[in-house]
Formats: structure tokens, sequence, C-alpha cells
């Protein structure tokens, strides 16, 4: 898609405002015209109707890129590689599966943002199994979930808990966390140019209705994708797994190890080796009804 040469691109030396205020300008698509757009690029290869489905996007793209600034990386790079997940999602879109191009397509975006961010931070010297991987990418959500926001090393109570829940060792959760520990950048840097002289913060651009309005369209699909791929795989799952799962995992108030091993007459041991393996049994099973439905589940 030679078209694609056109679109804006965010760069070090324009500054990444001007870059935002461009993309604002191209409007959101009404989901009958998203469709015939779709179906045009589909069946006809029409490079026009997906120019159109792409900047209408730009600022989802943008959007996503921004939950990434903590990094360390250029912001301008890693939304040039959101912009590239949206037009590989916008490549394969299928307007007939029967949801909207923004669910499909934040698959693609953060895929290609976490595979260039793996990259530049070399993640091969500490590993790249799934399990560090996504230590790598829910640090900061596991410790926001415990309240564990404060700068430097971790309690240990607070390692041992997120070692568990995101079934990594103990010393991977404090070398990564250290790894971190720069911090993310503050919302109240200036972008595009000096104070004073027309440039903005992140958090004007962040707070922007219209950018809103779309990502939480879109989270909300996808959330909405997500629990019918959750429901539709629970199936995998005999009824001991299934309900040891949801009281462990699935629900508001977890229930203990001990709780469980008096209900079901086992040990703590044999109840938590349940617990793994049907997360297991259940997360392979989601990503290859991912993989049928036309979704990508990034690693």
């Amino acid at each position: 898609m030679s078209t694609y040469a056109n679109l804006p691109a965010p760069s070090p030396e324009q500054g990444l405002n001007r870059y935002l205020q461009e993309i604002r300008r191209f409007p959101m698509l009404e989901p009958e015209e998203e469709y015939m757009l779709a179906k045009r690029w589909v069946e006809q290869e029409d490079t026009a109707s997906a120019h159109k489905m792409v900047t209408s996007h730009l600022r989802l793209a943008a959007k996503i890129a921004m939950g990434y600034r903590g990094y360390g990386l250029p912001q301008a790079e890693v939304i040039s590689e959101a912009n590239v997940g949206l037009m590989q999602a916008v490549k394969r879109f299928d307007p007939e599966k029967g949801f909207r191009l923004a669910t499909y397509a934040m698959w693609w975006i953060r895929a290609s943002i976490q595979e260039y961010i793996l990259r530049s931070w070399s993640l091969v010297k500490l590993g790249t199994t799934s399990a560090q991987k996504k230590l790598f990418f829910n640090l900061r959500k596991a410790k926001a979930r415990i309240g564990a926001l404060e700068d430097g090393d971790l309690r240990p109570e607070n390692v041992e808990r997120i070692a568990h829940d995101l079934g990594v060792t103990e010393d991977e959760v404090i070398s990564m966390n250290r790894r971190l520990s720069g911090g993310d950048a503050s919302l109240n840097a200036q972008i595009g140019g000096p104070e004073g002289e027309g440039a903005t913060q992140w958090q004007d651009w962040l707070e922007d209705e219209d950018a809103d309005q779309a990502t939480a369209y879109a989270e909300r699909d996808e959330l909405e994708a997500r629990r019918e791929l959750l429901a539709e795989a629970m199936d995998v799952l005999n009824d001991r797994e299934k309900d040891i799962l949801v009281q462990r995992r699935l629900s508001d108030e977890t229930v203990t190890l001990e709780d469980l091993s008096g209900q079901y007459d086992v040990s703590r041991e044999r109840i938590r080796q349940i617990e793994v393996r049907a997360f297991e049994k259940l997360q392979k099973r989601m990503k290859d009804l991912a993989k049928e439905k036309g979704m990508l589940t990034p690693a």
C-alpha cells in the first residue's frame, strides 16, 4: 500500500505537538462508512479506502503509544511503531468478522510496540520466555494493584506476591523492577517547543476528548471480545478446575488456598497445582480461539 508514504509521521525535528495537532484533523468513521471502506479494500484493493481507515485511527495508535512512555525510548519512534501495527491491522482486517477496526487494530498496535521495545531493551540478555515478557510489560500494573508504586526496591512480601501472580521467580521481579526504576516520563513534560511558545504538556493531549472517546470505544469493544473469548475458552476446563480458577483468579475477593483445600479435602499444594494447570489450559485455549477468530494476542 504505497499510499502510506503520504501519512503524517512524528519526528524529533518538527516536535510531537505538531504531529498530534495534525492527526486530530482526520475524522472518526461511522460504522457503515468503515464497513464500506474495508469492503472496497478487501475486494478491490482500493488504496484510498485503506488510507482513510488508517488516518482515522492515527489518534488511537498515538493514544496507545502514550501508555508505553515509561521505557526510556523516543516517543516519536514508539508512535511510529504503533502506526506500523495499525497499517498491518488495516491490511488484514476482515469487515465480515462482526467487530470494528479499532478493536482489531489494538491487538496489532500493541504487538508492534512491544516488539520494538523488546528489541530496543535487548531483553534477550535477560531471557525471552513468555513469562519474562509478561513481567516486563505488566510489572507496573502489578505494583499498582498492591499499592507498591514507591521508588526503590520492593518489599519482600510484594516481590513474593508479584512473582506468584505473574508466574516468574522473585529474583526476576527484583531485577526487572530495578531495570524499570528510571520512572515514567512526567505528564507535565513540555512538547512542541519552549514554554510560552505554543508548547503543550503530555497531559493536555491525553485529556483530548476525541482521543479519549476513540480509545474508550475501542477498549469497550476489546473488553467485550475478551469476555466472549474467556467464556468460550472456559469449556476446556472440568467443573473442579473452573471452580478453583474462578475463586482464585476471577473473583473480586480471592479465596485462599487454605479455604479451597478444605472445600475439596486436598492439600494446599494440590489446589495450587490445579489452579496453575487450569490457568495454562485456559490461556492456550484463548490464544487458539483468538487465532481462529482473526485476532492477534501479543506475547
